[in-house]
């Protein structure tokens, strides 16, 4: 049984900061609609394609159905909203002030359908001094301190972290609210406006925020790396200060110094450790060393063999969903694991335009000469199928 069975969605958003979130409800089991014009998504920019979609459009959008739909064409403000009727919950993440421009932004849609939550996720809020900026992942890393931080605990240029996470962050937010204010409105029967920015998003999860609001600044030790150990490069977590208690009273480390204090004695011990670490003749033995001490340690592994680790096997976190082409692609799993429910992808990643006959006769009761009508006029975009997939 999927918890969300019997949820509709409209997904206007692109990219990643709106779309996982889609992707989150559709694997939970509501319906999720993407409404989507040719060559808006820019993920299917990043990396080759196969079958018609890269690995991260397939990534963000898998389970969901697509309806090509041009807002700025006659009727195509009226149909959205008339589809937003029949929705429980709307995503969209267009710059400020956009949707409110084509008419059909919460002020509209809320009056045609007083349950709707909807979500708008924005780089610094529908509101304020910064709203109208460009702002993708990378623009929040360095706004919010990330990359400052990374900078100064390296002792190097800022540099951007691989990965959006910003978008990441604000999507897994974006998702507590969407859930919360459904909650909300089982209980009140009204609806929710949420305003969400990456902005904050990303101070709310940096756990050294409530350090610079007080003035003062900790950096936390984020482990180290011992090139030299047996087998390739180990991290071993943890503070100096207690992987040096670990490891002397399990295994007798000795400063090399005692009368040495201070910026001194912590160089003199991380030399020890790392000289310790180097004396294994393999891999295992410094593991099981490592362990005896209470002591984390990782694996370095890159994106390519991340699934070679052990959990990654054992718990399934790839899926298998439709290729379009007879075969299957791996996408990864949602990590809700419910003792008595269901989170899986219910498919792949649809074609622009694939169901635009089958949403608006099922959510609107258009038929298929209607359709065929909307499209010829170009409110509706028709759907651009491989010909493998054509009928």
């Amino acid at each position: 049984m999927f918890p969300l069975e019997g949820i509709r969605v409209l997904d206007l958003s692109r990219a990643i900061s709106g779309p996982y979130v889609g992707r989150m409800l559709a694997d939970l089991g509501a319906e999720v609609v993407k409404v989507e014009v040719p060559g808006t998504d820019i993920t299917q920019a990043f990396g080759p394609r196969s079958h018609g979609h890269t690995g991260l459009y397939l990534q963000q959008n898998a389970g969901k159905r697509n309806v090509s739909l041009d807002l700025g064409a006659d009727g195509g403000a009226e149909l959205l909203c008339r589809l937003a009727e029949r929705a429980d919950v709307v995503i969209e993440n267009f710059r400020p002030g956009t949707l409110d421009r084509l008419g059909v932004g919460w002020s509209v849609l809320s009056k045609r359908n007083p349950r709707l939550v909807m979500l708008s996720v924005s780089g610094f809020g529908q509101w304020g001094p910064e709203s109208g900026r460009q702002a993708y992942a990378p623009v929040l890393h360095a706004e919010t301190g990330l990359l400052g931080r990374q900078a100064q605990v390296d002792g190097a240029e800022p540099n951007d972290v691989v990965m959006a996470l910003a978008d990441s962050v604000t999507s897994l937010h974006g998702m507590v609210a969407v859930l919360s204010a459904l909650r909300l409105r089982d209980n009140t029967g009204t609806g929710q406006y949420l305003d969400m920015s990456m902005f904050e998003a990303m101070l709310a999860t940096d756990d050294y925020t409530p350090y610079a609001l007080e003035g003062t600044e900790v950096f936390a030790a984020r482990g180290s790396v011992y090139a030299d150990a047996p087998g390739g490069p180990l991290l071993v977590s943890g503070d100096p200060k207690f992987l040096w208690h670990r490891l002397s009273g399990r295994h007798g480390l000795t400063d090399p110094d005692p009368e040495v204090s201070g910026p001194e004695r912590f160089t003199a011990r991380a030399r020890v450790i790392r000289e310790w670490v180097a004396s294994f003749g393999s891999r295992p033995e410094l593991i099981a060393a490592l362990e005896a001490a209470g002591v984390a340690w990782a694996e370095i592994r890159t994106p390519a063999t991340v699934m070679e680790s052990p959990t990654a096997q054992a718990r399934e976190v790839t899926a298998q969903v439709d290729d379009r082409a007879g075969g299957t692609r791996p996408v990864i799993r949602m990590p809700y694991r419910f003792s008595a429910g269901s989170c899986e992808p219910r498919g792949g990643a649809a074609f622009v335009g694939e169901h635009n006959a089958d949403v608006l006769g099922r959510w609107l009761g258009l038929d298929a000469a209607r359709v065929r009508e909307l499209e010829a006029g170009g409110t509706l975009i028709p759907a651009d199928l491989p010909v493998s997939e054509a009928k």
